[in-house]
């Protein structure tokens, strides 16, 4: 959604209190990445072998249900000990940008495209062969990485950053193998990806379970799913969000957010942005 007046922008967000935040010491070195071959997916983008067997298009419309309660971000069973993350009950969220393409709060979704929409990061660090990510979040990505690795959860990378050009190919790509309706289900259109941002990465443990939802289930997919929220990251297509985001349940698609708001969201059991901000759900492209 283009960018709009201040006013409006704060009206329709909720005011909240500026938190006390409370973060663990978090290494930041930044490791080598393996890019596998393969599909590229996430921001929305499923494999699209797992195409004709994905689950039924999300409905146009949310119930008030949906768009009022949050779903509630998983417990992890057997989750390993890690650093931990504190919050209070309440974060100012308006200290960043919801709009802002450069912010690391921004909102993209099928209702949201960025603004500008052929939007590219003012820099990108590069975070392994062909990789890269906005410095920020490739530092934090770096320690997440690390972390996961030494507690035997280590997993692979097939896609960060990329661009509004790459993503129209990818999309089009889609559109001709399945249709523009069901390529609109698993993959954003250009202009309309989290990866475009340089904030998104998809990861994978195994080629078997590489861009299924199968990889929650695996070593690397449980270890992210209970200490992600330490470094900064979310998964940004929850489990029975499709109605809210507008995709389906990607375990392996990865948000930096900043450790404040990933900590929160977790603490407060809000698993996706649009309800955090109050922003509305996005489940088709107008």
């Amino acid at each position: 959604m283009p960018s709009g007046d201040a006013a409006a922008h704060h009206a329709r967000r909720r005011p909240r209190a500026i938190a006390a935040v409370a973060l663990s010491t978090v290494a930041a070195a930044t490791i080598g990445i393996v890019i596998g071959s393969g599909f590229l997916s996430g921001g929305g983008d499923a494999s699209p072998a797992d195409a004709p067997a994905a689950a039924p298009a999300a409905t146009s419309q949310a119930t008030p249900s949906q768009a009022t309660e949050p779903i509630v971000a998983p417990e992890v069973a057997g989750a390993t000990a890690g650093p931990q993350v504190s919050v209070s009950p309440s974060l100012d969220l308006d200290q960043h940008s919801i709009d802002d393409p450069g912010s690391i709060w921004v909102v993209v979704n099928k209702h949201r495209p960025l603004d500008p929409i052929r939007y590219e990061p003012e820099e990108l660090v590069s975070v392994g062969s062909g990789t890269q990510m906005t410095p920020e979040a490739a530092s934090a990505f770096g320690a997440l990485r690390e972390a996961a690795a030494d507690a035997g959860a280590g997993f692979s990378t097939s896609t960060a950053y990329r661009s509004h050009g790459f993503q129209a190919g990818l999309h089009a790509d889609y559109v001709a193998k399945w249709g523009a309706a069901r390529a609109d289900d698993f993959s954003a259109r250009p202009g309309y990806s989290e990866h475009q941002t340089g904030l998104a990465v998809d990861v994978y443990e195994s080629a078997a379970c590489r861009l299924k939802a199968c990889f929650a289930d695996e070593t690397a997919g449980r270890w992210l799913a209970a200490h992600a929220h330490e470094h900064g990251f979310i998964v940004r297509y929850a489990e029975g969000a499709e109605d809210i985001t507008g995709y389906r349940y990607e375990p392996w698609h990865l948000r930096y957010v900043g450790v404040e708001l990933a900590a929160f969201m977790r603490e407060q059991g809000i698993a996706t942005l649009e309800e955090v901000f109050g922003v509305d759900p996005a489940p088709d492209f107008p």
